[in-house]
């Protein structure tokens, strides 16, 4: 019988532990990442720049650049300004708009991407997508994934309490993602890939179902978990599918329409998941994963995060629109303006104010 089988694209090392920071040089080393010790380390002026001095020992031959945020030109700058060296790998140590700079400009140089991230905002720590700002608002870029991921759980509990929240909330929505997908299978034919449904599912169910909080080392074990996991099922998959769907279609919505005013991704993703789970039908599970959310601290109604319910009602009817294409309950129910706003209000009965 022939042994079919196939290859997983993942990080080479994934270590998440109290203290992992201490140990990046030696683990680069080590996993022959970078025998010479020449890394590119891209930081930011905040958390990145803090953690240099902390760092820079255990990394005598790097050379380090400061990336001043999260846009298209910031990495094409970064990528142009390691042109110049011969480097082994780029270090990304920061935030969200860090580690998606770095990985857009490591693919552009044609570099591996050690992720070492200071905050558990989202699930793009390991995923094959880089979501930068452009002139035209916010493009989301297909990257390799990072060859490694390092992340500090000391590191994540000095971040603001709000960047772990939102971490939640993303991971959470994994959940009403994989139901999108299956509607989608189920209507029009989508295919499933199994194993990438399985890890995005089981990611956010042990986010939902763990009875620890934010300030539990626990809990932030789990949550850094199931991010990794969230990030490798959408290149087992080959895009973000496991992991986005109606849910981050809401979101997408009052990123494009309130730029200015929009929260944090996964609040209004955590916010999107809750009323898609509603308007599937799924009400008692909508109601858990709410309350679930608001023992986490996230919002669950627009108003929390500065939204009226005219808003919302446009954000939902406009979401649609974010990702053309794209099947979820949004689009198969295809509701109108007083439909929505009938369920919303349905919405919050049920999960109460």
């Amino acid at each position: 019988m022939p042994v079919l089988t196939r290859l997983i694209p993942s990080p080479v090392v994934v270590d998440i532990r109290p203290g992992a920071l201490d140990d990046l040089g030696a683990v680069l080393a080590d996993e022959r990442i970078s025998h010479s010790g020449k890394l590119a380390v891209a930081v930011s002026g905040g958390s990145g720049a803090r953690l240099r001095a902390r760092v820079a020992p255990s990394l005598p031959g790097a050379t380090w650049f400061e990336v001043g945020g999260g846009t298209l030109d910031d990495a094409v700058r970064l990528a142009a300004e390691m042109r110049a060296g011969h480097f082994d790998a780029l270090v990304g140590l920061g935030g969200g708009r860090i580690i998606d700079c770095a990985k857009f400009a490591a693919a552009r140089v044609g570099l591996p991407l050690v992720a070492v991230p200071t905050n558990l905002a989202h699930d793009g720590l390991c995923s094959p997508v880089a979501t930068l700002d452009n002139d035209a608002g916010r493009g989301s870029y297909g990257v390799p994934n990072p060859i490694a991921v390092l992340i500090d759980l000391d590191v994540i509990r000095e971040a603001p309490v709000r960047f772990v929240r939102a971490g939640i909330g993303d991971a959470v929505s994994n959940i009403s993602a994989i139901r999108d997908w299956e509607l989608a299978h189920r209507v029009k034919g989508e295919k499933i890939d199994g194993l990438a449904a399985a890890m995005a599912r089981q990611a956010g169910e042990a986010v939902l179902r763990h009875p620890g909080g934010v300030g539990d080392q626990d809990f932030l074990q789990v949550l850094a978990e199931a991010l990794v996991l969230s990030g490798i099922a959408m290149s087992v998959s080959g895009d973000s599918r496991p992991s986005s769907g109606a849910c981050h279609e809401i979101n997408h919505a009052f990123d494009l329409l309130h730029p200015r005013r929009a929260a944090a991704h996964g609040e209004q993703c955590g916010l999107g998941a809750a009323f898609a789970m509603y308007l599937r039908g799924a009400h008692d599970e909508a109601v858990f994963m709410a309350g679930v959310l608001r023992r986490h601290g996230l919002p669950v109604l627009p108003g929390e995060i500065g939204f009226t319910e005219e808003e919302f009602v446009r954000v939902v009817e406009f979401a649609p629109r974010t990702r053309p294409g794209r099947y979820t309950i949004l689009e198969h129910l295809d509701l109108n303006t007083h439909q929505i706003k009938d369920i919303y209000a349905d919405y919050v009965k049920a999960i109460g104010s």
